[in-house]
């Protein structure tokens, strides 16, 4: 079973207020965008992590059995608060997961796919896009206690300096792999 913990619990400091995640795209809330390219892929099931303003999070997301929410009452300490809640509520059934942002919703099933593919590689999948590492990264379930133990704002970057050796870098010809939407201009170019 492959799980994607989507984080979706922050802030959005650098939006003047907004929540990113239900800014529209489109006449679409961002986060929907990410959710329907996790679900059309290969993953069978999504914990989406909630925090700030929860409840506008799950009103933009349409229910789904695939689908579950769980809120991170330390959402304002940073990511790996998110990730550990999001760990901590994988599926026991679980070999993988993707850790996933929110604010990144050109990422398509089809890259989602790939990584999957290549789990059998290694312990950790990540897509690099012009010699860089980009998202989502993929776990196997063997990192999860390694992962617990991350801490601040940082994501899972620590974890992937201290396990390079665990790592397949995959190389992906897709800018969605890098394109996020953190400020107000993402939404104006």
């Amino acid at each position: 079973m492959i799980s994607a913990i989507l984080l979706a619990a922050g802030e959005s400091k650098r939006m003047n207020g907004e929540n990113k995640l239900t800014k529209k795209i489109k006449g679409s809330p961002l986060i929907k965008y990410s959710v329907k390219n996790i679900m059309e892929s290969s993953v069978d099931e999504i914990i989406i992590i909630t925090g700030h303003k929860a409840n506008d999070i799950k009103n933009s997301i349409n229910e789904d059995s695939k689908i579950k929410f769980v809120f991170n009452n330390d959402y304002k300490t940073g990511m790996a608060s998110s990730i550990k809640v999001g760990l901590n509520n994988l599926s026991e059934k679980t070999q993988a997961f993707f850790i996933c942002l929110g604010d990144m919703p050109m990422i398509n099933k089809d890259i989602y796919n790939q990584l999957i593919k290549k789990l059998k590689n290694k312990d950790i999948v990540v897509p690099i896009y012009k010699n860089k590492q980009e998202n989502p990264v993929l776990f196997s379930i063997s990192m999860k206690n390694k992962i617990m133990n991350n801490e601040g704002d940082n994501g899972a970057k620590k974890i992937l300096e201290k396990n390079r050796n665990k790592i397949f870098n995959l190389k992906i010809n897709d800018e969605g792999v890098l394109k996020n939407f953190n400020t107000i201009n993402n939404f104006n170019s």
